[in-house]
């Protein structure tokens, strides 16, 4: 079976965008990802779309939006796809089997979601829908109420780390500062993010501002081909491992302190990489919330159960620490329009491994690791990237 291996992508800024609808979001990115590639659209066999929408826009049936804003694809086959949080990857994942069944040579694959036009009320309320209805569509503060119970639980059995989650906020901002595409460029400190202000009140439980991702627009590309093709291109990342996970939905049945399905995600990824964490140059991991990125540090095994705050109090995740985490300030400050999410974290992935990180990039970085999840912890998916060219 051939692998599938990156060649080209595109990224655009993320933030309150003028752009009106994810259609002219996704024209921009397509266009560059395939300048960046070398490529036409005459190279392209298949289109992989991962938009989440659910409310964010009437307009659905996005996988057609591509053609609407490039005609030359009016004829290539294109599927939408979508899956929480993790909708970019599901479309990712989508590329890379579709090129290693040798269905194609050569995939886009496009993540795009327009929020900021959505009354913040409502934006809750549509992001509530990746959670289990039946239990949980009445949480009081939408997505956040429910990654406040989170916290309020994990407080509970391991003591109160706010100050560890402000310090992650903080980490994340300044990693942030050398992102040119990100939403919130400014390094806000970890006083700042300690502190219950005006400027940063509560939002659910024990969640301020600074622990929640901002509301975004944007989107990003990703050009995949067979290892045949891209060993002719100027660039190509592949893949050491690709995993998918899921955990039960519901809450109340299961351990919410256990990030269950990202573990197994990971242990699944390491084995069939042959690697281990200390392998790792950096992870771009799904911190939508303070708190998860924690429970991630453990999921991942960077700590044990209720031993997460250690890998932040001794800077374990920091750019200059042993295993760096979100160097391009992850959903906390780049941003986090849902359906480029998981495109954005393996651009952000690619461009370390190619040393095309400008500000952001770790020195030497040979392998990176990506998590993306689905919900809170529903859908799990980990990439473990090297540069082959």
């Amino acid at each position: 079976m051939t692998q599938a291996q990156i060649v080209g992508w595109a990224h655009s800024p993320f933030g309150k965008l003028t752009e009106p609808d994810t259609e002219t979001l996704m024209k921009d990115v397509v266009s560059d990802a395939l300048v960046h590639a070398g490529v036409t659209h005459q190279d392209i066999d298949g289109i992989f779309v991962g938009v989440y929408n659910n409310g964010f826009s009437r307009q659905d049936f996005q996988a057609a939006l591509v053609a609407m804003g490039d005609e030359r694809f009016a004829h290539t086959p294109a599927t939408r796809y979508e899956n929480a949080c993790a909708t970019g990857s599901a479309a990712l994942h989508g590329a890379l089997d579709f090129i290693e069944s040798g269905r194609g040579r050569m995939a886009l694959v496009v993540g795009a979601e327009k929020m900021s036009a959505t009354p913040t009320a409502e934006v809750g309320d549509i992001l509530l829908s990746a959670s289990y209805h039946r239990h949980e569509a009445d949480i009081q503060g939408g997505f956040a109420g429910l990654f406040g119970k989170i916290a309020e639980s994990y407080f509970q059995r391991y003591g109160d780390r706010s100050r560890e989650l402000a310090m992650i906020a903080a980490k994340n901002h300044a990693n942030g500062v050398a992102n040119p595409w990100a939403q919130m460029r400014k390094d806000i400190g970890v006083d700042f993010c300690a502190t219950v202000s005006e400027r940063n009140p509560i939002v659910a439980g024990p969640l301020r501002r600074t622990d929640c991702s901002l509301i975004s627009d944007g989107a990003a590309a990703l050009v995949v081909a067979d290892a045949e093709t891209a060993a002719q291109m100027r660039r190509a990342i592949g893949f050491r491992a690709r995993t998918q996970a899921n955990d039960i939905m519901a809450l109340s049945q299961r351990n919410v302190l256990e990030f269950r399905g990202a573990a197994i995600a990971w242990q699944q990824a390491l084995a069939a990489s042959g690697l281990t964490l200390d392998d790792l140059s950096l992870v771009e991991t799904h911190d939508c919330f303070t708190i998860a990125e924690m429970l991630e540090y453990e999921a991942m095994g960077l700590a044990a159960p209720g031993e997460g705050h250690r890998v932040i109090r001794e800077g374990l995740t920091h750019k200059d620490g042993k295993l760096p985490v979100n160097p391009s300030g992850g959903l906390k400050s780049k941003g986090h329009p849902i359906g480029a999410t998981g495109v954005s974290m393996h651009v952000m992935a690619a461009m370390q491994l190619m040393a095309e990180a400008g500000d952001m990039q770790i020195p030497g970085a040979r392998l990176a690791g990506v998590f993306n999840m689905g919900g809170a912890a529903v859908t799990n998916y980990v990439s473990i990237l090297e540069r082959v060219k």
